[in-house]
C-alpha cells in the first residue's frame, strides 16, 4: 500500500531535500551522516512522511549546506477544517 505525504507542506520540503541532496552528489546515507540522522528518516523527510521538527531542519540545512530558510521558504502550514 502506497503511503501518501502528510501535507503539502511536507511534500515540498522533501522536493527541496532531495534536489539538494542530488546537486550535491550525495546518497541518502552520505546526507544522513552529515547531518547525524538515520538514513531511513532521510528518505521518510523525502517522500514527505515525516514532519521534521526544528532540531531535524537544521540538520539537514547543515548537512545539505543551505540555510533552513532556504528550504521552507513559502511553505504554508496545512489547512485545519473545524468540525461543526
Amino acid at each position: 500500500m502506497p503511503k501518501h505525504p502528510l501535507s503539502e507542506a511536507t511534500r515540498l520540503l522533501g522536493v527541496r531535500v532531495r534536489s539538494r541532496r542530488q546537486e550535491l552528489g550525495v546518497s541518502q546515507e552520505k546526507l544522513a551522516d552529515a547531518a547525524g540522522v538515520h538514513w531511513t528518516f532521510v528518505s521518510q523527510v523525502e517522500r514527505g512522511l515525516r514532519n521534521v521538527n526544528l532540531h531535524n531542519l537544521l540538520k539537514f540545512a547543515d548537512g545539505l549546506e543551505v540555510d533552513a530558510g532556504e528550504l521552507v521558504a513559502g511553505l504554508k502550514a496545512p489547512v485545519v477544517e473545524a468540525e461543526g
